[in-house]
């Protein structure tokens, strides 16, 4: 068997993105060259390696297997081009991926605690969907995927070898309004009374949905306003152009001007923040950022 480097990477890219066309976007590649790379790949390892559905692409027991191999080698070549260029730092990576609002309420005081604690421990982070980050995860993209999960609460992405996942803390999701439009004032709104309101959310490809119109509002929601950056949709909820749905865990990083209302007449719609990494003994870094997450206040 012959594999490049290249071969490899578009492997792995192709894992994490879910389709050829993703993968070569993200790798700066022609579509139709990822599916050389593919094909080439395929015919060296004598099996088939992607599953090509109408929805995208997945990889066969054959190419996870593959894949698996891929990770350790990729990251001996990186190790490698970082010594014989010089720039390999005496420190411990740990590739950290989280869920967007996470960014806000655990992220820094997660950074903190590992700063004081273990210094040699270098953490990147990238931000994503939870589906997204599951396929970063398994693809060898990321160490630890911060994700969320809603009822049934379901632990894990059903591949294998299923990944460790463990309970952060659950949070409740409410409604962001203007403190001096509609709802000023009140503490709660009835779902009824969200039907008809102007909402404030982020795209949500059915593949990949992101938070925004309150889950299983009745009738088709009003959008006005889509955006997937945080500071923009609560902007826009202080000036009073829109609600939004807002985990609870943000009340402590909201601009003036908006408030957090409960939704009677539904049950409470609650949210677990999960965090998970890929099955056997993690490295000493990755165990010291779970445990630096795992006692985030």
């Amino acid at each position: 068997m012959d594999f490049s480097s290249t071969s490899l990477r578009v492997l792995r890219q192709v894992a994490e993105s879910g389709s050829f066309s993703a993968a070569a976007s993200q790798l700066g590649y022609t579509q139709s060259a990822v599916s050389r790379q593919a094909a080439g790949l395929e015919r060296s390892a004598g099996a088939v390696l992607f599953e090509r559905r109408f929805d995208g692409v997945q990889l066969t027991p054959a190419g996870l297997n593959l894949l698996r191999h891929a990770r350790t080698i990729l990251d001996s070549v990186a190790a490698a081009e970082r010594e014989l260029t010089g720039s390999a730092v005496p420190t411990e990576l740990v590739r950290l991926g989280m869920f967007p609002s996470a960014g806000a309420v655990i992220l820094p005081g997660v950074l903190t605690r590992l700063a004081t604690a273990t210094p040699h421990i270098t953490v990147t982070t990238r931000e994503g969907t939870t589906p997204g980050l599951l396929r970063a995860l398994r693809a060898g993209s990321i160490d630890i995927a911060v994700l969320t999960s809603r009822p049934p609460h379901r632990p894990s992405d059903g591949e294998s070898p299923r990944l460790h996942v463990e309970p952060v803390e659950d949070t409740e999701l409410l409604v962001g309004a203007s403190s001096t439009g509609l709802f000023a004032g009140r503490s709660a709104v009835h779902v009824d009374e969200l039907v008809d309101a102007p909402w404030i959310a982020a795209p949500s490809p059915s593949a990949e949905p992101l938070l925004g119109v309150w889950p299983g509002l009745p009738g088709r929601p009003r959008t006005v306003h889509t955006t997937r950056d945080w500071l923009t949709k609560l902007q826009l909820v202080a000036g009073g152009f829109g609600v939004t749905t807002v985990p609870s865990r943000m009340s402590t990083v909201l601009p003036p001007g908006v408030s957090l209302l409960r939704v009677d007449g539904v049950p409470p719609e609650v949210r677990r923040i999960l965090m998970a990494r890929l099955p056997g003994r993690p490295a000493p870094g990755i165990a010291a950022v779970t445990r630096a997450i795992a006692s985030a206040p």
